[in-house]
């Protein structure tokens, strides 16, 4: 018996934003949604045009406060072709939470405040 990840979800206040955040700052784009009738919530999963792993957003229209996000002790990573230019436009986007030169990498802030690493693509 094999596994293989298929995607991770996240929750959101407001789709719209978060979608243009991970589109600018990440490269996602939408490969499909469910949103049915009842209105009750849509789900949108973004892909990076690469690898067959994706990221749900999921957007709830009952949920009407900040998500918890306790320790934020959890995050997904991102390797980067160009990790210098990927850092000054993250910069220029204001979202770079933490930087750890030592270990060559850095942390991002979505629009719901969870934490995204990106580190530099090895070898």
């Amino acid at each position: 018996m094999r596994f293989k990840f298929a995607h991770n979800n996240l929750n959101v206040r407001d789709l719209d934003k978060s979608l243009a955040f991970y589109e600018e700052a990440l490269g996602l784009r939408e490969t499909r949604r469910i949103e049915p009738q009842s209105g009750e919530f849509i789900i949108v999963y973004l892909g990076d045009g690469q690898s067959e792993h994706l990221l749900e957003l999921t957007w709830l229209r009952d949920f009407d406060r900040a998500y918890d996000l306790g320790d934020n002790e959890f995050h997904l990573a991102f390797t980067v072709d160009d990790f210098d230019a990927a850092l000054v436009k993250h910069k220029e986007m204001n979202c770079v939470c933490f930087e750890n030169p030592a270990m060559g990498i850095y942390f991002i802030n979505d629009p719901d405040g969870y934490w995204l690493e990106v580190l530099p693509v090895k070898g």
